[in-house]
């Protein structure tokens, strides 16, 4: 416990160099669910206080210091929660730059490794792209920041309460290492092509012995009006008490298209597959857990989705979007949602959400978000008995100085 309190304390005094262009700030951050699901309902509240800092090291670098405490309602119980945010040593030099702290981090896809992570990024410019290398640890984040649940067990842990006298066993997140190598180009094939390539590794350090890597593409292709994106990932999942290894994949295609409106609006289409628990494949398996949808929250192993997605900015400080996505199951192994189970049923469609978002912004300082949506098991053939599930949400953000 004193080594991991000690280790996480290396970050709070990274640079102890003439400061210029010092920015403080505060953030006030709130934001609050609701589900409900038949007869039973289900409320989670945050309130969050975030003091930040940053400057300017001469020419040559930046420092950026963030931290909280957050007040959490869930489960009919009320904790609270101190948390060290971004804190990151930023330096530059002539052809790249490098970066440490708990900084962060994604992957192409947005759906492996994506979030705040302690460790250190060093990328290179150069004329046929970006270049990075990339080394984190998990162990010294807040578990339900880091949002990391691999294995039951895990997922378990993220769910049960922080106990301030036990952090060592109630506070961290699982203990895993990652490292990736990115390659990055704004513009191949005369400019018209952007694309980036990864390669990810996540290591156990704990007790589950359990290896996943990852290699990753994504490609965007604007042609006037439209923007096309295409992405995938192949797998392997190595279990080392038995040296068995499985492969996974994901794969995305995102069509957009900016509309001929008086206002700026867009319409987008997207089908994502997750691969399943079969014969030749195993459930996909992030490290980071990622929600598809925003009512159902399927976690992306055995789902297919099929989206679309309408965008509009309707004044200068109002924006509003509505969604529909339907969710197909590709396998018996699929996902961790409420409440359908992926053990009933024998079909494979699991039904469509609709969800709307009102968006206001009147001035830099606020933003204020609504939601509202639901999930129609009733559109499938796995459980279209089950009574719909509903979620409100609000979020207001306001930073004073």
């Amino acid at each position: 416990m004193k080594r991991r309190l000690r280790l996480l304390g290396l970050l709070l005094i990274l640079p102890c160099l003439s400061l210029s262009a010092v920015d403080f700030g505060l953030i006030l951050d709130q934001s609050g669910t609701y589900n409900s699901y038949g007869d039973e309902g289900m409320m989670d509240y945050k309130a969050g206080i975030i003091p930040r800092f940053s400057t300017n090291l001469g020419n040559f670098g930046e420092f950026h210091l963030s931290g909280g405490v957050t007040a959490e309602y869930a489960n009919e119980d009320w904790s609270f929660v101190p948390e060290l945010l971004r804190t990151e040593l930023g330096l530059f030099f002539p052809f790249g730059s490098f970066n440490l702290g708990r900084i962060h981090y994604s992957d192409p896809l947005g759906y492996i490794a994506e979030g705040l992570f302690d460790g250190g990024h060093l990328s290179i410019e150069t004329v046929i792209g970006s270049f990075s290398l990339g080394g984190w640890y998990t162990g010294f984040l807040y578990k339900n920041r880091a949002n990391i649940a691999m294995t039951a067990a895990e997922l378990q842990a993220n769910n049960a309460a922080v106990d301030l006298n036990d952090l060592e066993n109630t506070y961290f997140a699982p203990s895993r290492a990652i490292a990736a190598f990115d390659w990055e180009h704004p513009g191949l094939a005369w400019g018209f092509v952007r694309a980036r390539l990864s390669v990810l590794g996540q290591f156990d350090m704990g007790d589950t012995e359990l290896d996943t890597q990852y290699i990753s593409g994504t490609f965007s292709i604007p042609v006037n009006a439209f923007v096309f994106d295409l992405g995938g990932s192949l797998g392997l999942l190595g279990l080392l008490d038995d040296g068995d290894t499985q492969t996974s994949y994901a794969a995305e295609l995102r069509a957009a298209w900016t509309l001929p409106t008086a206002f700026h609006s867009r319409l987008s289409f997207q089908y994502s597959n997750f691969s399943g628990a079969g014969a030749d494949t195993e459930a996909f398996l992030p490290v980071t857990v990622a929600s598809l949808g925003y009512v159902l929250g399927a976690a992306p192993s055995g789902i297919s989705m099929i989206s679309l997605d309408y965008t509009a900015r309707l004044h200068s400080t109002l924006a509003a979007s509505l969604s529909s996505n339907y969710f197909i199951r590709n396998g018996s192994q699929t996902y961790r949602s409420y409440p359908v189970s992926a053990q009933t049923g024998t079909g494979n469609r699991l039904g469509n959400e609709f969800f709307a978002q009102a968006f206001w912004s009147p001035f830099s300082d606020l933003a204020v978000n609504l939601g509202a949506g639901v999930f129609l098991p009733s559109m499938g053939d796995v459980t279209p008995e089950h009574h719909r599930l509903w979620r409100l949400e609000f979020g207001i953000i306001l930073s004073i100085f």
